[in-house]
């Protein structure tokens, strides 16, 4: 029995004075709704009605019944237009996560321009270099860089890439001079970011001719974080191979010398995920928009950019 369908079936009957009127108003039978009244009673082993051949009245528990049913039945209206509303209009809170360093520099930006946008989304932003769980942790969006994605069951979005340059600072340059090719960097203290992506022990860049592979001495430093990497290096600790979106800053300082200029590295794809595309709610549809219309324009303003800043 649709107790729910029944309640509404059995508060329509009261409003209209009729199981006729009810189910006309309800483009049902007659038959159909005497039987769901009928059912309740017998469900609720209460009569609700008193019923003559010319007109229905209710009980004293037909009475008290029926406020019960109205109240639930306001509820559950106001639980579905929620809930619909959730689809249409983007509101309520959205829980993201991005990677450290990226975020910093990107995310937060956009957090901002979107809820200029979109005032009625607030946002909570968490930055950690590891991947959350989406399920278990309750987060709505992840925007993580990585070469590629296993077979997660998460829905998964591009909105660009980014790559890692090798910085020093102007003085470490002074002491120890500008390395001309990559095999130059053998000779010099290279500092080395932990990640769960890329080998500690070798840089692997790609130029004019194509991939070539550096195998690192014995580390001297080492940082899980790009913007620590670059503090070191803007600090003269030795060369950093990091990610443009954390080395641009130094740059336009004049902190941070972009070396060997006519080769990248590691350069990763930006994926916003997300788990499921099926009755998406508005406020995680329009981010991921949002940021698919927006990230794509910012990286490439940074890569232009960064042309300036080539050595000579």
């Amino acid at each position: 029995m649709d107790t729910l369908q029944n309640m509404r079936v059995f508060v329509r009957v009261v409003e209209a004075g009729s199981f006729t009127g009810a189910a006309q108003h309800l483009n049902t039978t007659t038959a159909y709704a005497s039987r769901a009244v009928s059912d309740l009673e017998a469900h609720l082993r209460t009569r609700l009605l008193n019923r003559t051949t010319r007109r229905i009245a209710l009980t004293e528990a037909g009475e008290r019944y029926l406020q019960r049913c109205e109240q639930i039945l306001a509820y559950v209206d106001q639980a579905e237009a929620e809930a619909g509303d959730a689809h249409a209009r983007p509101s309520g809170k959205l829980k993201v996560h991005a990677m450290t360093s990226f975020g910093q520099h990107y995310v937060v930006p956009a957090v901002g321009r979107y809820q200029e946008r979109y005032p009625d989304v607030h946002i909570e932003l968490t930055l950690a270099q590891r991947m959350p769980d989406l399920l278990d942790e309750g987060f709505d969006v992840s925007l993580t860089l990585a070469t590629g994605l296993p077979d997660s069951g998460l829905v998964s979005q591009r909105l660009g890439s980014a790559f890692s340059i090798a910085c020093a600072s102007p003085a470490y340059l002074e002491r120890h001079g500008v390395p001309q090719t990559p095999s130059d960097l053998a000779r010099h203290t290279c500092l080395q970011m932990v990640t769960p992506v890329f080998p500690t022990d070798k840089w692997i860049f790609d130029g004019p001719n194509g991939e070539e592979t550096i195998v690192l001495g014995p580390a001297t430093f080492q940082v899980n974080v790009a913007e620590a990497m670059a503090v070191a290096a803007c600090n003269g600790m030795g060369v950093g191979l990091i990610p443009l979106y954390s080395a641009i800053r130094g740059l336009r300082s004049g902190e941070l010398v972009w070396l060997l200029p006519e080769y990248t590295s590691q350069e990763m794809n930006l994926y916003a995920l997300y788990p499921s595309r099926q009755y998406l709610d508005a406020k995680i549809r329009t981010w991921v928009e949002f940021l698919r219309d927006e990230l794509p324009v910012t990286l490439a303003v940074d890569q232009e950019e960064l042309r300036k800043f080539a050595r000579g």
